[in-house]
């Protein structure tokens, strides 16, 4: 007997040194390791065990076996729920901190009780030698609190076995392996715990530390030979939970099958009773129209425009074919991408580039690129097209009496009564200072005097108010029009402004049409 516990002590020694090499790979490697915090802590408290149970069947008294019992559960227990959680994290699931930390209150209590077992006798009702060996050995009756952690450490082995098997049709041949491994080293154990709780084990030695040796060892050849946590394979279903574009799928019938987390944020109204309808239907109940999305075609479609909470948002829709193993087209996946600030910012830019900043309408660069459009289109038919130059008089005035604020709001005001009189057609932007342009496509000389003429009695009649002032504001027009293809949008932007040098050398508040004479 002497010999064999010799072997065994030996075989438990192995088991925590592998433990240890472990424990301190996974240290000087984790920075490659997901889930290298969760493995040393693991591996650590298998070293504890294993080492306090080797240490204990060398000793010779029952009070150092005793003392080396505590040593035991400072690691035993704990490994348990520390193994359930490194499968858990392997899977690509997690755990919230409160259920984390709910985990290690039964061993944290299994730990207090085996330490003051002498009085409460909760955990071991009676410890004693054994007098038939040859070599002292400590034997026990099982108390109260025995059978709350051994059936604790039973689950933990037994959900992690299961969660493992879970995966393995998501998983990919080449990680198999791996899992394979895994699932092995929950399941020694468990097992080997089931058959020492029996009373089937030789001598009544605990074989858990012993095939510690064997799981240890699958452990460095799974990482030799796999790469065992280094490269971890990420279930499908993590995956597409974790993507941040919304995805639906669809089947070859047009029917939603599924839809992530992030779509049921961007589309809150979706519902899991609708599974199974035709998205058409879906999508006309949603949003009151036929879908957008074309069946037929894949990739980039079209940007969709949608309020969420109040704010309009817009995601890019994109479509992808699912295909089965023979290549044959089995469904559609429906990708939705926030680009509510990629379209802000270019919405951004746009306004900078073609508006004014201040009054919102057309800025001179663009009203020179779209007024040479007007003038081509008025070559090419041959119709008239008239150009209007103004601005406010005494504007200067203005900004000197009542201040800068004022003379902006003067612009803007300007700006708002003429609004009122221009048609879609008719272009319009802020030509510079307190300048403004007018181009009217298909319109004569006289269209454009009657225009211009307008304006400046509306100009007139309706002055601006600040803070109970009214302030009166007038202005001055120019008129030209297009009459030959000589005439260049510049030409006629020239002959504008003589006509508006005109009225203001005739008194301001007047609209002058060009002619020869002004020349």
């Amino acid at each position: 007997m002497g010999s064999s516990i010799d072997s065994y002590i030996t075989l438990v020694a192995t088991s925590a040194v592998l433990n240890v090499f472990l424990c301190l790979y996974s240290y000087f490697r984790r920075a490659e390791i997901p889930s290298s915090k969760i493995f040393m802590l693991y591996t650590a408290a298998l070293c504890v065990y294993t080492f306090g149970y080797a240490i204990q069947l060398a000793s010779n008294t029952l009070e150092q076996m005793k003392f080396w019992t505590v040593v035991q559960y400072m690691g035993m227990p704990f490994s348990a729920s520390l193994g359930l959680l490194l499968m858990i994290q392997y899977t690509g699931k997690t755990l919230s901190r409160k259920a984390t930390i709910a985990m290690f209150i039964i061993p944290s209590i299994t730990l207090f009780m085996v330490a003051t077992n002498d009085y409460h006798h909760l955990f071991y009702k009676q410890v004693w030698l054994r007098t038939d060996t040859a070599v002292p050995l400590m034997d026990i009756s099982i108390g109260q609190w025995y059978v709350v952690q051994g059936a604790f450490t039973f689950s933990c082995l037994l959900c992690a076995c299961l969660i493992l098997i879970g995966q393995w049709k998501h998983t990919k041949k080449m990680y198999r392996r791996q899992l394979l491994t895994l699932i092995t080293s929950q399941l020694i154990p468990m097992v080997a715990a089931f058959v020492y709780l029996l009373g089937l084990t030789p001598g009544g030695l605990d074989p858990v530390p012993v095939l510690m040796c064997i799981t240890s060892a699958m452990y460095i050849w799974a990482i030799l030979s796999s790469r065992l946590l280094t490269i971890v394979p990420i279930a499908k279903d993590s995956i597409f939970e974790s993507m941040r574009e919304g995805v639906l799928v669809l089947d070859s019938s047009n029917r939603l099958v599924d839809y992530n987390k992030a779509m049921c944020l961007m589309l809150p109204e979706l519902e899991v009773s609708m599974i199974g309808k035709k998205w058409d239907d879906i999508w006309l109940s949603l949003a009151g129209e036929t879908s957008p999305v074309e069946y037929g075609r894949e990739g980039l479609q079209t940007d969709l425009y949608w309020q969420l909470e109040g704010h309009t948002v817009c995601y890019q829709v994109r479509t992808s074919y699912v295909f089965n193993k023979g290549a044959q087209v089995v469904g559609i996946l429906i990708m939705l991408i926030d680009i509510t600030e990629q379209r802000f910012l270019q919405e951004q830019l746009k306004q900078m580039a073609y508006f004014d900043g201040l009054t919102k309408i057309y800025n001179r660069t663009q009203f020179l690129n779209k007024g040479k459009e007007i003038l081509n289109e008025a070559k090419l038919t041959f119709r008239p097209a008239a150009f209007i130059l103004f601005d406010i008089d005494h504007f200067k005035r203005i900004n000197d009496t009542h201040g800068h604020d004022v003379g902006d709001k003067a612009i803007i005001h300007v700006v708002t009564v003429c609004n009122r009189y221009l048609n879609s057609e008719i272009l319009f932007a802020r030509y510079g200072g307190e300048e403004f342009v007018i181009a009217m496509p298909g319109a004569s000389l006289q269209d454009g005097e009657q225009l211009a003429e307008q304006l400046r009695i509306a100009l007139l009649n309706e002055p601006l108010e600040v803070e109970g002032v009214r302030i009166s504001i007038t202005s001055s027009f120019g008129v030209a029009q297009y009459s030959g293809e000589d005439d260049s949008l510049e030409s006629l932007l020239r002959d504008a402004d003589r006509a508006l040098y005109e009225s203001k050398r005739n008194g301001r508040n007047a609209v002058f049409a060009y002619s020869a004479s002004l020349a």
